[in-house]
């Protein structure tokens, strides 16, 4: 059989980078070995950011239906409810951020509802299938599965967990460190409609005996996310139905006849590491297969779906519209300095909250503020820029655009060029989707040409055209097109 690309693992990675394949036109195969979906709530916060790439894909709809606003924390001592407070700093959305807050849903009705999203789009996706085997040469790779078959691409993605069997198998090392060397258990439980929580907080008791337990309420039905900690670092875990209601009883006011069900409930012990590599020749890491954090801070799924956005788009210029190979060498040194960056974050907040001197949460969590200042890709080419001033590699804000938003203007596998309080330059033919707009004045842009990425970022700026149309060619999309917007 042959493809375009194999994707290993059905996660948030591997959905969201299929989806976005999937509306390129490229050829796609993602296989998973599990039977069915991830069924637990584990990633369950999407930040601002994701929302919008979210949006950008045609499935945010569906999210917020699906999701709710974090609820306050309620404190408790024993039966004595304490101190209500806000987790996360809310805000209230504006024309350069529409999405201002994190959005709380299970990361298993964030699956299925990408998974739906990718068979809308005719993705090709293959349950209870593994990847047995690999081999690269310079033209493609060829992989093994259970089924029996052999897979011939021009790329694979391996998105397959921080337990990477494609990760090791390649030799890359994963450097890093044990955040908290004592372990914890989330599960997903059913409580009883009588049970002392109420859905309209999230739960914790700090003092409870043997480690601290906070239960937080899931969008829909009577589910709630059970997290604790254990004090003893060579606790053994016990996730079976018995020991969760078990321990839920002897740490907090709650019986075990309040535990409706155990729906899922896994033990981890909090790690930060990060490849050595993302890329090894046609194989590319992305998700927890390249880095591995704490749950702390609500990063690792976000920082994922941020990882498959950058490498779609690269993959669908190369394979759809001729742009150089060497395109797909800046997925890495975009990606590496990002994920660092956030795993520093989760490991500080994870640490604060375990030592009792949490803080709020605010926007450093919330990834609007990452870029690619850095990367080959951010060409800047107008001088004397005020210090706060929007530049080549910083995220492309939203706003008006004549009766829609700029975000509706970028929304596809596009590229736009924005103009703004100048000129269109004028019109020649393009290779590949290049849409363009004007804006006689925005502040958020200041002045001049702006081409957005399609993953939303500015990827050059200028004055004048000088150096656009050689940027154009460089990611595979030939030369400025008539005005359309």
């Amino acid at each position: 059989m042959d493809t375009d690309v194999v994707i290993v693992g059905a996660g948030p990675t591997g959905l969201v980078l299929a989806i976005d394949l999937a509306r390129r036109g490229v050829r796609a195969v993602l296989v998973e070995k599990g039977e069915a979906l991830f069924p637990g709530s584990r990633g369950k916060g999407l930040q601002p950011r994701s929302l919008e790439v979210l949006d950008d894909l045609g499935v945010l709809p569906r999210i917020e239906a699906a999701g709710t606003l974090y609820p306050r924390m309620l404190g408790w001592e024993g039966t004595e409810r304490l101190a209500e407070w806000d987790m996360l700093e809310r805000s209230e959305p504006t024309e350069q951020v529409p999405y201002a807050n994190t959005l709380l849903i299970p990361q298993s009705r964030t699956q299925e509802l990408l998974y739906e999203r990718l068979t809308e789009l005719g993705g090709d996706i293959r349950f209870g299938t593994a990847l047995t085997g690999l081999r690269q040469s310079e033209d493609g790779v060829e992989a093994d599965l259970s089924t029996g078959e052999t897979v011939r691409a021009a790329y694979l993605v391996a998105a397959d967990g921080g337990r990477s069997t494609i990760r090791r198998a390649l030799g890359i090392g994963m450097t890093g460190e044990t955040v908290d060397p004592r372990p914890m258990l989330v599960a997903d439980v059913r409580l009883s409609p009588d049970a002392i929580v109420d859905r309209g907080n999230w739960h914790i008791w700090l003092k409870a005996p043997g480690g601290a337990v906070a239960l937080c309420p899931l969008p829909g039905g009577d589910r709630f996310q059970l997290i604790t900690g254990f004090e003893d670092e060579t606790a053994a875990v016990d996730t079976t139905p018995e020991a969760v209601r078990a321990l839920l009883a002897a740490r907090t006011p709650l019986s075990e006849e309040d535990v409706v069900e155990v729906l899922w409930a896994s033990d981890f012990r909090a790690r930060a590491a990060m490849a050595d590599r993302f890329r090894a020749g046609r194989v590319f890491l992305a998700g927890d297969a390249a880095h591995v954090h704490s749950p702390a801070g609500g990063q690792g799924l976000n920082t994922s779906v941020q990882d498959a956005y950058n490498l779609g788009w690269k993959l669908g210029q190369v394979l759809r519209h001729d742009a150089p190979e060497t395109l797909l060498d800046s997925y890495e040194s975009e990606r590496m300095p990002i994920a660092a960056d956030v795993l520093g974050i989760s490991t500080r907040i994870h640490r604060a909250s375990s030592e009792g001197g949490g803080t709020q949460r605010g926007e450093e969590v919330q990834q609007l503020m990452l870029g690619y200042r850095d990367s080959a890709l951010a060409v800047e080419t107008r001088d004397g820029l005020a210090e706060d001033a929007l530049r080549a590699g910083d995220r492309a804000p939203d706003g008006p655009c004549g009766e829609d938003r700029l975000f509706d203007v970028f929304r596809g596998p596009h590229f736009t060029l924005l103009a703004v309080g100048v000129p269109l330059p004028a019109p020649v033919p393009a290779r590949a989707p290049v849409r363009t707009a004007r804006l006689a004045a925005y502040a958020a842009y200041g002045t001049g040409l702006f081409l957005i990425r399609p993953d939303g970022y500015v990827g050059w700026a200028g004055g004048t055209t000088d150096g656009l149309d050689a940027y154009l060619a460089a990611v595979g999309a030939g030369a400025a097109v008539p005005a359309d917007a």
